[in-house]
């Protein structure tokens, strides 16, 4: 029984904990939803990527221990040897059971139960050894932070509202007592880069526009952040494989047809998108300025889906950026609410652990959308009638841009985000070219 065997079956132990069951079908979003859980849970960073590497033992050797202790911690063990040790004894005394050796003969069977227990004891006593060095290393090698309140952050942009945007960051750590440290550039932790003290400024790109966490990080702890701003003050298009991959850029010779914001194929085409390959669409929209309340809001819109390449699933997610986070939910038809989702302020749902059929519909056909915030309240409204209804507890401050995701191509009639308080992010009917 390798080690490799062992991080899988605990990976799958947390999958299915979160409701996920058909390992087989997991996308790149599910692996970075559970990224998300262990974070909460635990405090350490697993990106999404190696957690997917992991579950399929595309690994030569263990991964380091902070990554084994967190999915051990996860599943409420106290490190990654106590669950190898309690896995590896489990599977032994399963074997044990299935064991063609139940003899007759009273005394092997004593026997037998002897070693079993000798072998439980033997497993317990070393856990708790192990257990006790370790945080014996742990408290007497490894010092707490120090002068953390010395670090310095910043960052600046370095054009308006064009895309791509380079960040530059600067950054001072030569005080701060810690083994390793990082910037990480937005919600994705793929998007962390190693820095060292005496050096004081990392440059990277931001391919898409957004409103972003920048975090400096020492060791797994964050001991700064500050916000990036990347925006656009116009629809932006474009394409991707999947969450994780780099956009392809759409570029439309004109975005309103027939009284509708819409691109179509032949931009695709022009835009040299592949559209035999299975993609999701994206329309962002990310106006610099920022004045209406995040927890406080109205979005209509009247929307429907052209697929692009036949889809057994076709979805649509709109999408309502805050300064704190993006406040979603899938609609898609009912025999998919599976793979639907909802989040709302750090309260984030998923249809494989909550029956959101109520969120299904034929998207491409007409629907009249409207999603309203009060209070940190949220109802979502389809076609006139509330479908949903949930609520959060942590403020997303102020809204910063409207989306929409699709594996085709949305067609929009009419669109007004505001405030409650009657304060205008966006409106357009768009019956004049632009």
């Amino acid at each position: 029984m390798t080690d490799q065997y062992i991080v899988k079956k605990c990976l799958l132990e947390i999958f299915k904990k979160n409701g996920y069951l058909e390992v087989d079908r997991l996308t790149q979003r599910d692996f970075d939803h559970i990224s998300q859980r262990i974070e909460d849970n635990t405090g350490t960073l697993i990106s999404g990527i190696t957690i997917k590497r992991l579950l399929n033992g595309e690994f030569s050797r263990l991964p380091q221990i902070a990554t084994l202790d967190a999915i051990s911690r996860y599943l409420g063990y106290h490190n990654w040897q106590e669950y190898k040790a309690l896995f590896r004894d489990k599977e032994e005394n399963q074997l044990a059971k299935e064991d063609t050796i139940d003899t007759e003969n009273p005394v092997q069977k004593a026997s037998s139960l002897t070693n079993k227990r000798f072998r439980l004891a033997v497993v317990m006593y070393l856990v708790i050894g192990v257990t006790a060095v370790l945080g014996f290393i742990q408290f007497s090698g490894k010092k707490p932070f120090a002068n953390v309140n010395r670090a310095t952050f910043s960052a600046r942009t370095n054009t308006n509202n064009d895309i791509p945007n380079t960040v530059v960051f600067t950054y001072n750590v030569d005080e701060v007592q810690a083994d390793s440290f990082f910037i990480q550039q937005s919600w994705d932790k793929n998007r962390r880069v190693r820095i060292s003290k005496n050096n004081y400024t990392l440059t990277d790109i931001y391919y898409e526009p957004g409103y972003h966490i920048a975090k400096l990080i020492a060791n797994d702890s964050v001991i700064q952040t500050i916000d990036i701003n990347i925006p656009t003050d116009r629809w932006f298009f474009f394409a991707k494989d999947n969450p994780s991959s780099k956009p392809d850029y759409i570029y439309p010779d004109q975005i309103v047809h027939d009284g509708m914001l819409s691109i179509i194929e032949a931009d695709l085409l022009n835009s040299h998108i592949d559209i035999h390959k299975e993609k999701e669409y994206l329309y962002t929209y990310f106006p610099g300025k920022m004045h209406v309340d995040g927890d406080n809001y109205v979005l209509k819109t009247k929307i429907r889906v052209k697929e692009v390449k036949k889809n057994s699933c076709p979805y649509l997610m709109p999408e309502i950026f805050c300064q704190r986070y993006t406040m979603f939910f899938t609609s898609t038809p009912k025999g998919c609410s599976s793979e639907s989702m909802v989040q709302f302020g750090e309260h984030f749902i998923s249809g494989k652990e909550t029956d959101l059929a109520s969120l299904g519909f034929d998207v491409t056909q007409w629907m009249d959308l409207e999603v309203r915030v009060k209070d940190k309240q949220a109802v979502i409204r389809i076609n006139n009638k509330d479908v949903f209804a949930t609520s959060y507890k942590t403020t997303s401050k102020l809204l910063t841009g409207i989306g929409f995701v699709s594996n085709g191509l949305c067609e929009i009639d009419f669109i007004e985000l505001k405030g409650l308080n009657g304060d205008i992010v966006y409106t357009n009917n768009f019956d004049n070219r632009f």
